[in-house]
C-alpha cells in the first residue's frame, strides 16, 4: 500500500522528528519524513505501536513493528523516540514473566485482561516499589564501571548487587543505605554523576567485561548422559535439536532446576501457546532443590508464543541474553534456555521476505548463520569489570521440521555450538528418557575439562568415560550382525559386551526426571555407577573364562540390586558394598559349573 499523491506534499512538510507511513507489508512498515538512526525505536500509527528501524534507503525508513499491524494505514504518523531498544535492569527482574520487549505479562493482565491491547507501554521494573538498599561502598571510595556499591535482597535466595553502570567512574561524594525505588539516586560521584539502582542497556550491544576465560569448569547438571558423556562447560554453548515430543522442554526444565547455575533465564521463543502455558503454569510451582524455595526466586522468564507478532519474537532472544549478562556482571553463573531458536529463525525469514531480500537456503536470510553466531558468542565465563568471575551458559533448543537436522537452522547452530545433544524420536517412542542419542551427540569440551575431573572427582575419570563410550560404539556395530543372525550366533565375549552395553543404557543413561531420587545424580555417584558397570564386565570375563555360564553371571542378584537401587534413598552409600557382593556372587557361578 502506498500513500496517495496528496499525502506526498504533507510528507515534505513533516519535521525531522515526525513522519508518515508510506507502505505497510505485515510487520514491516516503510516511513518517510524522518531521519532516524539504525535500530532506533519509533512509534508507528495513531495507536503508537512500538517499532525498530532496521533499514534506511534515502528518505525512506524501514521499520519492523513489534505489535500486530492490522488496521493501520498509510498517512498515519511515525514518531521518533531517539532511543534504541533497551531493557531496564535492576531489582525486580527475578520472578518476572515478560513478553519479548520486556513488558511484564502479569501487570498487563491486571489492567487489560487476557488480551494485550496494542500500543501499550509498561515498565520492565516496578518503578514505585521500595527496596532496602544496603551500601557496601563508602564516601571517598574510588569506583569504576562494574564496581558493586551496595546490595538488595531481591528474593529469599538471591542478593542483587547494585553496580556502577558501564562508562561511569569517579570518587563517591555521597552514598546512603535505606529504602529507595529503582529510579532514586543512591550514590553521587564527585563529578555530579548520580547512580540509581536501575540501569538501561541496549539489547543488541553485548555488555562489557575484562576478559573471557577458557572453558575449563563444567556446568554440573545432575543428568548422567549430559555430565558424563557430553559435558557442557560453564560459559559454554549447547544445541538440543529434536522432533516434536522427544523431550526438549523437559530436558531444559531439568537443566534449569538442577544445574549449578545460580540464575536461570528461560526464553520461550515462538513456541505453541499450549506448550508455553504448560511451562508458565509449571515453572512457578517448581521447588528449587538447592534451597527448598520456589525455583522462580532465581528465574526470569520471557514468553513469546507463536501467535505473537514475529518481530517481537526476534527481540525476545536479545532481551533474554542482555538480562543474563547483567546477572553475570554481578558474579553469578547464569544458565540461559532458548526454546526454540528455530522459531526465532522463522521470524527472521518472514521479515526478510517482507524486505524483499535475496533468500538463502530454504528461504532463510543469507545472514542466518551470522545472527546465530552473534547470539551464541555472547555466552562465556568472564572476568567482570569488578574483577569477579561470572558466566552465561547458553542452551538453545532447535525444532527442525520433521526432525531433519540437515536443515539450515540446525546446521548453522552445529557450526557454532560446542555441545550437540541430539534428541531421537525412536528413543522417545521406546520410552528411553532422556531421549539423547549417544551415537550422534558429541561434546568438544571434555579435553578442556579433564583436568578438573581428575582434580575433583577421580584421577581416572576421563579413562572411565572413554571406556563407557567405546562399549556403546561396539554395541552399535554388533547390533547390525544381531539383526541378521541373532545374538545367540555371536561368540560368548561379544554376547557379554551386548549385556554390558544394555546395562549402560538401562542403568546409567536412562534417568527418570519425575522420580524424587533418580532425577539427580551427582558426579561422584555417576563415576561410581560407571565403575560398577566396568566391574561387572571384568568379573564376568573372569567367571566365563573359568567355565561359568553367561546367563548365570548376568542374573546374579547383586547385579539386579545395583540396577534397581538407584531409585532408593542412600544409594550412593550402598553401591560400593553392592559391587563387592556382586563380585562374590559372580565368582560363585564358576563353582556351580
Amino acid at each position: 500500500m502506498e500513500v496517495i499523491p496528496e499525502k506526498e506534499k504533507e510528507v515534505k512538510k513533516m519535521s525531522e522528528e515526525n513522519g508518515l507511513i508510506y507502505r505497510i507489508s505485515g510487520p514491516v512498515v516503510t516511513a518517510v519524513g524522518i531521519t532516524p538512526r539504525m535500530y532506533e525505536v519509533v512509534r508507528v500509527g495513531d495507536e503508537g505501536l512500538m517499532g525498530e528501524v532496521i533499514e534506511l534507503h534515502g528518505d525512506q525508513s524501514v521499520i519492523q513493528v513489534y505489535e500486530e499491524t492490522s488496521g493501520i494505514k498509510p498517512g498515519e504518523p511515525v514518531v521518533r523516540t531517539g532511543q534504541t531498544l533497551s531493557v531496564q535492569l535492576g531489582p525486580g527482574l527475578l520472578t518476572q514473566i515478560y513478553d519479548g520487549i520486556q513488558r511484564p505479562l502479569e501487570d498487563l493482565e491486571e489492567t487489560m485482561g487476557a488480551f494485550i491491547t496494542r500500543g501499550v507501554d509498561a515498565d520492565g521494573l516496578d518503578l514505585k516499589k521500595k527496596w532496602e538498599f544496603d551500601a557496601t561502598a563508602s564516601k571517598g571510595d574510588e569506583v569504576s564501571a562494574g564496581h558493586v556499591i551496595g546490595t538488595v535482597q531481591e528474593t529469599e535466595t538471591i542478593e542483587h548487587r547494585v553496580m556502577v553502570p558501564p562508562g561511569k567512574s569517579g570518587t563517591i561524594k555521597s552514598i546512603k543505605s535505606g529504602k529507595f525505588d529503582v529510579t532514586q539516586t543512591v550514590c553521587t560521584l564527585d563529578d555530579g554523576t548520580e547512580i540509581a539502582m536501575m540501569q538501561e542497556w541496549p539489547v543488541r550491544t553485548p555488555r562489557p567485561f575484562v576478559r573471557k576465560y577458557a572453558p575449563d569448569v563444567p556446568l554440573i547438571t545432575g543428568q548422567r548422559i549430559l555430565d558424563f558423556l557430553f559435558p557442557l562447560a560453564k560459559g559454554g554453548t549447547a544445541g538440543i535439536p529434536g522432533p516434536f515430543g522427544s523431550g526438549k522442554t523437559v530436558t531444559q526444565q531439568q537443566l534449569a532446576k538442577w544445574s549449578d547455575a545460580q540464575i536461570v533465564v528461560y526464553i520461550g521463543c515462538g513456541e505453541r501457546g499450549n506448550e508455553m502455558t504448560e511451562v508458565l503454569t509449571e515453572f512457578p510451582h517448581l521447588i528449587d532443590p538447592h534451597t527448598g524455595k520456589p525455583l522462580m526466586n532465581r528465574t526470569t522468564m520471557i514468553a513469546n508464543t507463536s501467535n505473537m507478532p514475529v518481530a517481537a519474537r526476534e527481540a525476545s532472544v536479545y532481551t533474554g541474553i542482555t538480562i543474563a549478562e547483567y546477572f553475570r556482571d554481578m558474579g553469578y553463573d547464569v544458565a540461559l534456555m532458548a526454546d526454540s531458536t528455530s522459531r526465532w529463525a522463522e521470524a527472521m525469514r518472514e521479515i526478510s521476505s517482507r524486505l524483499e531480500e535475496m533468500p538463502g537456503e530454504e528461504g532463510y536470510p543469507a545472514y542466518l548463520s551470522s545472527r546465530l553466531a552473534e547470539f551464541y558468542e555472547r555466552a562465556g565465563r568472564v572476568q567482570t569489570l569488578a574483577g569477579d568471575d561470572g558466566s552465561v551458559s547458553v542452551i538453545g533448543a532447535v525444532s527442525p521440521p520433521g526432525g531433519d537436522i540437515s536443515e539450515p537452522v540446525s546446521q548453522g547452530t552445529l557450526r557454532i555450538v560446542k555441545v550437540f545433544w541430539g534428541l531421537d524420536a525412536g528413543l522417545a517412542r521406546q520410552r528411553h528418557f532422556p531421549a539423547i542419542n549417544w551415537l550422534s551427540s558429541y561434546s568438544l569440551y571434555p579435553q578442556a575439562l579433564d583436568q578438573w575431573y581428575r582434580d575433583n572427582i577421580a584421577s581416572d575419570f576421563p579413562e572411565i568415560r572413554t571406556e563407557i563410550s567405546a562399549l556403546l560404539q561396539v554395541e552399535a556395530e554388533l547390533q547390525e550382525i544381531v539383526q541378521l543372525v541373532g545374538s545367540d550366533a555371536l561368540p560368548i565375549d561379544q554376547q557379554l559386551t551386548l549385556e554390558v552395553a544394555r546395562m549402560i543404557r538401562e542403568f546409567f543413561l536412562q534417568q527418570n526426571a519425575f522420580h524424587d531420587v533418580d532425577t539427580y545424580s551427582n558426579l561422584n555417584l555417576q563415576y561410581t555407577m560407571a565403575r560398577a558397570i566396568l566391574a561387572f564386565q571384568d568379573e564376568a570375563k573372569k567367571a566365563i573364562a573359568g567355565g561359568a555360564d553367561l546367563e548365570s553371571v548376568v542374573n546374579v542378584q547383586a547385579r539386579t540390586d545395583i540396577m534397581r537401587g538407584r531409585f532408593e534413598e542412600g544409594y550412593e552409600e550402598r553401591i560400593e558394598k553392592l559391587v563387592k557382593e556382586m563380585g562374590k556372587q559372580i565368582a560363585a557361578t564358576m563353582e556351580e559349573n
